[in-house]
């Protein structure tokens, strides 16, 4: 019989447990480019293909000198869109940009650059009795960056794609403006220049109205919609839920710590209170769909301290996301 003694044992499971952190190090520190298909009702011959790639979640990290090994894996991506999701800094407070900014310098196509903000980016507004935009939007501004308050369209022939800002998108009566369920609103959301200024941005939807049947129309949003809240938008007589052929968004990490056989544990998602952990697993990352809108979320590059202790990914490595349109047969 073979007997293996206590300091064996003890060295397997340091040499174990080495290589297991070492490889978390190393997957937390790589990214994977993640493509999807997806097939849209409708679409026109001159967006076929049509390529949108998503950046979400950066929280900060660095993939390389400089940010030279995402820099160079999305310069060899050929796409029409690049959408940033929001949460790209680590904290509202942060003024570590430079993280992100050297990304958007090193671009080569700069052509379709949106950018939503997420919960731990700096604020996007300066209000008192004006509202301006903040420092931090206005360097993206400086580099070409179109911060997507309300709408912005892409023509080719004579169709169009629109994205739109989800949040603004959904309000259809503007008391409803900085009393939305389910929202972390900012601290000017009920001051009366900022209200008047999301007034003045709603007006910028009207032209959905008069949408092309050819048109699509794509929302860009940095928290998933999860289906009980659309549900809510859908009940509410503020709200409307429009027509979107797409949902994109990001937030959760694709749960941040995923463990075999029981997938991710948890996610900072109050639609799903009182219980966040071992929330439902095909709706915490990639495509689905509900109640006919797909929903696109990316697992994004960073990570977060939503639990204190676990700032880190576990066998969930960062990525980012080439969605491709194509006719759906």
């Amino acid at each position: 019989m073979i007997t293996i003694g206590r300091k064996k044992i003890a060295m397997l499971i340091l040499c174990s447990l080495l290589g297991f952190v070492t490889y978390t190090i190393w997957d937390n520190h790589r990214f994977v480019v993640v493509e999807q298909e997806i097939k849209v009702n409708g679409i026109q011959d001159s967006f076929k293909d049509f390529t949108i790639l998503q950046i979400t979640d950066l929280h900060e990290q660095l993939f390389g000198e400089n940010q030279q090994q995402l820099i160079q894996a999305i310069n060899g991506i050929d796409y029409d869109v690049l959408v940033f999701t929001g949460d790209m800094l680590d904290s509202i407070r942060s003024k570590n940009d430079s993280a992100f900014y050297t990304i958007i310098d090193g671009l080569d196509n700069k052509e379709n650059i949106l950018y939503v903000p997420g919960n731990t980016d700096p604020l996007s507004y300066q209000v008192d009795s004006t509202v301006e935009t903040s420092e931090f939007i206005n360097g993206l501004k400086k580099r070409n960056v179109t911060f997507l308050e309300s709408l912005y369209t892409i023509d080719k022939g004579e169709s169009a794609i629109h994205f739109v800002n989800f949040e603004l998108s959904i309000i259809k009566n503007e008391r409803a403006l900085g009393n939305v369920q389910g929202v972390v609103q900012p601290p000017y959301a009920q001051n009366p220049a900022y209200l008047s200024y999301q007034q003045q941005l709603i007006k910028d939807l009207k032209v959905l109205e008069d949408m092309d049947t050819s048109d699509l129309l794509i929302a860009v949003n940095h928290y998933p919609i999860v289906d009980k809240r659309i549900e809510t938008i859908k009940a509410s007589p503020d709200l409307i839920w429009r027509k979107y052929d797409l949902i994109i968004a990001g937030h959760y990490h694709g749960g941040q710590i995923r463990l075999p056989i029981l997938g991710p544990i948890f996610v900072p998602e109050p639609w799903y209170e009182p219980n966040r952990f071992f929330p439902p697993a095909d709706r915490i990352k990639g495509l689905w769909e509900y109640q006919g809108t797909k929903q696109y979320v990316s697992a994004g590059l960073g990570s977060s301290d939503a639990v204190s202790f676990l700032n880190f990914r576990l066998f969930n490595s960062p990525e980012i996301n080439v969605l491709k349109l194509t006719t759906k047969q």
